[in-house]
């Protein structure tokens, strides 16, 4: 049998403002809701930021806190992964959530430019972040937004900021950095399966590419993201109905590709994480 594939939902995101889709949950109780949907369609992580009441993106620990309690209540075994992305803080308040001791946080290993500014991770706060997450006993998903930060993260590891073994992610399709490339995405894949073997990985692409990379992802035996933070870029006359949507076209491409879609202790045994709080 195939390896199964973990699908990670990114329910909200930090850029656009609800008009933008009104399916965005915004609210830590539409979050809850949106995820609680996706999980049942298939995701069994879900990529979480967190905004104001008006759509401002955050990095306010107790809305984050709120929104980690009402996951866990109501999407019993699901992997928890909180977003330190820069868009909704700076320096070290983007990983003040993290005491909270989610599975997982994301983590940006390098600096790399977005479509209208410089995603800045210096490597001060890069260092900060991973030792708050082995403080806390949070497994990092690398965030890839360019090979070298493949091999970074792989340099982190062997010297012990980061703990093994790496879940690394492959982002894709954003203006200004990686382009959605089949032979670059099959580059990718090669090297982190040459450097670090050990490793599990992931896919996410951007926008109308979201689709396309799910797809690569799933038929070259890897795992994927979806949902609305990245669909929402796209064109509105094609935006989706909801995360849950998202997922079951995730779902389907598994069945197309004879791969058996991970549940959350699947999920959890393939990432290497501690039992569901």
């Amino acid at each position: 049998m195939a390896d199964p594939c973990i699908i990670c939902v990114a329910i909200t995101g930090s850029v656009p403002q609800k008009s933008d889709n009104p399916a965005v949950p915004v609210t830590v109780s539409e979050q809850i809701e949106s995820t609680h949907e996706a999980f049942e369609a298939g995701a069994t992580i879900a990529h979480c930021h967190v905004r104001m009441e008006d759509g401002t993106p955050t990095s306010d620990p107790e809305r984050f806190g709120r929104l980690l309690d009402g996951l866990r209540a109501h999407c019993p075994g699901m992997i928890v992964q909180l977003s330190t992305g820069g868009r909704s803080g700076t320096g070290h308040e983007r990983g003040g959530m993290l005491p909270l001791a989610p599975d997982m946080a994301s983590l940006a290993v390098g600096s790399n430019n977005f479509p209208t500014r410089v995603y800045e991770n210096s490597p001060e706060l890069i260092d900060w972040l991973s030792s708050e997450m082995l403080t806390y006993g949070i497994k990092p998903e690398i965030e890839a937004f360019d090979l070298s930060h493949v091999f970074q993260a792989v340099t982190m590891q062997n010297d012990g900021r980061l703990k093994g073994p790496l879940h690394v992610q492959f982002v894709m399709g954003i203006k200004n950095a990686m382009p959605a490339d089949r032979d670059a995405f099959e580059f990718f894949v090669k090297t982190i399966r040459r450097i670090a073997p050990d490793a599990t990985w992931c896919g996410a692409g951007i926008g109308r590419h979201q689709i396309e990379v799910n797809e690569w992802s799933v038929a070259l035996g890897g795992h994927t993201r979806t949902g609305l933070e990245d669909n929402v870029r796209m064109d509105r006359a094609t935006l989706a109905p909801s995360n849950a949507a998202l997922v079951k076209r995730v779902v389907q491409l598994c069945e197309e590709y004879e791969r058996p879609v991970a549940g959350w202790r699947q999920a959890r045994e393939i990432l290497n994480l501690r039992d569901a709080a």
